[in-house]
């Protein structure tokens, strides 16, 4: 999924090679040294063995009240490649953990694809519109970074695809390019680089979204601190992929998010007093660059006096929710027969 290219590599290199001997001395330096990381990170990034397990169903049917529909678009992250069982990819921990916290039963279908860009959003979202969805959670970002599609062209697929979503009434949350500097493979310099690449396109990402009318969470390097402290637990099988604890602790990020979209009013007006430090209202520019360097904050549109801008343009509400707690795997396994009924 996340395979830096050389060819891009060395074009940043040789970007560093400009004006007398010392600089270029030191430019062809740093141009060895991203190519090599370049170069080694190709060979040790395993490369797509198989699909992810299908997590498709009816989670928490002995809920009463009525059907929620939910979606799950995006990359390999929201398909939950590398997971060993269905029930341990992300959509299945993100329906399994809405089900409990809204006490209703929820009809998930996961259409992510492994390997997929911002521009592959549309094929999916034209499936998705066919099952009436009342919420989208889409995952992208990170293969648009490491093929360098520019942030311009990428983020202009994705508000393509939540415009079109958004004008057939669903909610859509986006869970934002993660921070692919915290990828063990991928060695300075060229980690930098990555690090600056996804904030870059999380940020844009964030604008965009909420421009568009979704609510974005930031994952950034969320699950770095986990991933290198329990490695054995937090990997999967290829030692590159997350493995069910893994999702389960981005879907923990996602779940408040996806809760609040479906029973909270959007815009919302903005509130009083922050409940936590780096809550509160700002402009939309200035929310998305805190919400990318800030793993696990949450933006959505809001109104101050009854407006949506302000002088610094639309205005945008920062908040970091209590993570809800999630079933455990046994528990998240659709009810086939629900599903079927």
């Amino acid at each position: 999924m996340v395979i830096l290219q050389s060819e891009r590599a060395r074009r940043i290199a040789a970007a560093a090679v400009v004006g007398g001997g010392g600089v270029a001395g030191a430019g062809a330096l740093f141009y060895g040294l991203v190519l090599g990381q370049a170069l080694l990170a190709r060979k040790t990034i395993p490369t797509v063995v198989g699909p992810p397990p299908r997590a498709d169903g009816v989670y928490g049917a002995h809920f009463p009240g009525e059907l929620v529909r939910l979606v799950v678009l995006g990359d390999s992250s929201a398909a939950g490649y590398g997971a060993e069982r269905p029930s341990e990819t992300f959509a299945a921990s993100v329906a399994a953990g809405l089900a409990e916290q809204l006490r209703r039963p929820v009809r998930m279908r996961c259409l992510a694809v492994v390997g997929a860009e911002s521009k592959g959003l549309a094929p999916q979202v034209e499936v998705a519109l066919r099952q009436q969805p009342d919420i989208a959670v889409i995952c992208i970002g990170g293969n648009d970074v490491t093929h360098r599609v520019s942030v311009q062209t990428a983020v202009g697929h994705l508000v393509s695809a939540v415009r079109a979503l958004r004008a057939a009434g669903v909610e859509v949350v986006v869970g934002t390019c993660p921070d692919l500097g915290t990828i063990r493979p991928i060695q300075p310099p060229l980690r930098w680089l990555a690090r600056r690449w996804s904030r870059q396109m999380a940020t844009a990402q964030t604008i965009a979204v909420v421009e568009a009318g979704g609510r974005t969470v930031s994952l950034g390097d969320l699950l770095g601190e986990l991933f290198y402290a329990e490695p054995d637990r937090m990997f999967s099988f290829d030692r590159f992929h997350p493995s069910g604890a893994g999702y389960l602790a981005a879907a923990q990020a996602i779940l408040p998010t996806a809760v609040a979209a479906l029973t909270e009013p959007a815009p919302a007006p903005a509130a009083g007093v922050p409940l936590r430090a780096g809550e509160g209202v700002r402009s939309l520019p200035q929310a998305a660059v805190e919400a990318a360097q800030s793993p696990g904050t949450e933006v959505s549109a809001a109104q101050v006096a009854g407006r949506d801008r302000g002088p610094a343009g639309r205005w945008a509400q920062l908040r970091r929710r209590v993570w809800h707690r999630l079933p455990q795997p046994a528990d998240r396994t659709p009810d086939r027969a629900a599903e079927a009924a």
